[in-house]
C-alpha cells in the first residue's frame, strides 16, 4: 500500500483525498493514526482564511489536523520511540500536505509522547494541542502559588483542561462559564463561579476585591475580561487578532501552542492519574468530517469531536 486517505483543506470546507503514505526521516517518526481531534484551529485552515495573513502560501491546500493518537509504525534515524509504541503527538506545522486527520502522520519526534495509561486513544487525542496552549498560557502569566487567576470559557475543551492545570500549581480559580456548568467547572477545582449571565468584570469583584491578578481568556471576552483583572495583572487570549487594549498598566499577551516535550509528557501523566479530564464531545469517520466541522462551528460542545480513520 503506497496510499492512504487524508484530509485537506484550504479551499473552504474539508475535502477527503487520497495522498502518498509519508515517510519519517531523521529525527522522526510515523504514526498509525487512530484518533485525531477537531479544533478551532482547523475550522480556520479548511475555510482558507489563514491565507488572508500570508501563512503558508506555497501551498494550494493545507493538510488538517493537529491531535493524534495512535501507534509509531515507523522511525527514522536519532529517534528514542520504536514501533508499537502508543503515543499522542502535537503536529504543530501549518504548511504540510497531509497532518494528522489521516490514516497516517509523520511528525518530529520531539512532538510526541508516550499515550496516557489507561484512557482510549479518542480520549487521548483530545490532549495535545487544548493541554498545551493552557499550560502555555498559564506559564505565560507568571503566577506564583496562591495567586488568582479567572479562566473564560471554563467548560469548554481549553479552559477546562486550564482550570484543572492552574489548581494542580496552586493557584486559586474564578471559572466562568454558562449558568448551568457551574457543577462541571467546580469540579475542574475553580474556588469560585461567574455564570455567563452576569456582568463579568462586576461578578468577578464581587468575589475577588480589585481583580484577579491573571486572566485566561478561552472565551474571548476581551474588555470584559479585562474589567475583572487588577490593576497591573497579566492578560492573556488565546485568539488572533482580539486582544483588548493594555489599560491601566496591565500586561497583555497572545499565546498559541507550540510543540514541547517535556510538557506533552508531563500532560500524558498527569491524563493517566486521571488529574485532566479528557471529554469526548463526539466521534466521526473521515469521510463525515465536514459534519464534524459543522457541529464544532456551531458552539456549544462541552469537550472536543475526534476523527478516527
Amino acid at each position: 500500500m503506497t496510499t492512504m486517505r487524508a484530509l485537506i483543506g484550504g479551499s473552504g470546507s474539508p475535502e477527503l483525498i487520497e495522498a502518498p503514505i509519508p515517510q519519517a526521516g531523521s529525527g522522526q517518526v510515523r504514526i498509525k493514526v487512530a484518533a485525531a481531534g477537531v479544533n478551532l484551529f482547523d475550522l480556520a485552515v479548511a475555510a482558507g482564511t489563514l491565507v488572508d495573513y500570508g501563512v503558508a502560501r506555497r501551498l494550494a491546500s493545507y493538510g488538517l489536523g493537529f491531535d493524534a493518537a495512535g501507534v509509531i509504525d515507523q522511525v527514522g534515524e536519532d529517534v528514542a520511540f520504536t514501533p508499537g509504541q502508543e503515543v499522542i503527538a502535537l503536529v504543530g506545522r501549518l504548511e504540510l500536505p497531509t497532518k494528522a486527520q489521516a490514516e497516517y502522520v509523520v511528525v518530529d519526534a520531539h512532538a510526541v509522547a508516550p499515550a496516557p495509561q489507561g484512557i482510549s486513544a479518542v480520549e487521548a487525542a483530545t490532549l495535545p494541542l487544548n493541554t498545551l496552549t493552557a499550560w502555555q498560557a498559564l506559564d505565560r502569566a507568571r503566577l506564583d502559588q496562591g495567586r488568582t487567576v479567572l479562566v473564560t470559557g471554563a467548560a469548554g475543551a481549553v479552559g477546562g483542561f486550564a482550570v484543572e492545570l492552574a489548581t494542580a500549581r496552586g493557584l486559586r480559580v474564578v471559572g466562568a462559564a454558562g449558568r448551568d456548568d457551574e457543577e462541571l467547572v467546580r469540579g475542574f477545582g475553580a474556588e469560585w463561579f461567574v455564570p455567563r449571565e452576569e456582568d463579568l468584570g462586576e461578578g468577578v469583584r464581587r468575589r475577588v476585591p480589585h481583580g484577579v491578578d491573571a486572566v485566561i481568556d478561552a472565551a474571548v471576552t476581551g474588555l470584559a475580561g479585562l474589567n475583572a483583572l487588577r490593576d497591573g495583572g497579566t492578560f492573556i487570549t488565546l485568539t488572533a487578532g482580539v486582544a483588548p487594549v493594555a489599560l491601566r498598566g496591565t500586561d497583555v499577551a497572545t499565546v498559541f501552542f507550540r510543540e514541547e516535550p517535556r510538557q506533552l509528557a508531563e500532560i500524558a501523566r498527569l491524563a493517566g492519574l486521571g488529574r485532566l479530564t479528557a471529554r469526548v464531545a463526539g466521534t466521526y469517520p473521515l469521510e463525515k468530517a465536514a459534519d464534524a466541522h459543522a457541529r464544532l462551528a456551531a458552539g456549544g460542545l462541552r469537550g472536543r469531536l475526534v476523527l478516527t480513520p
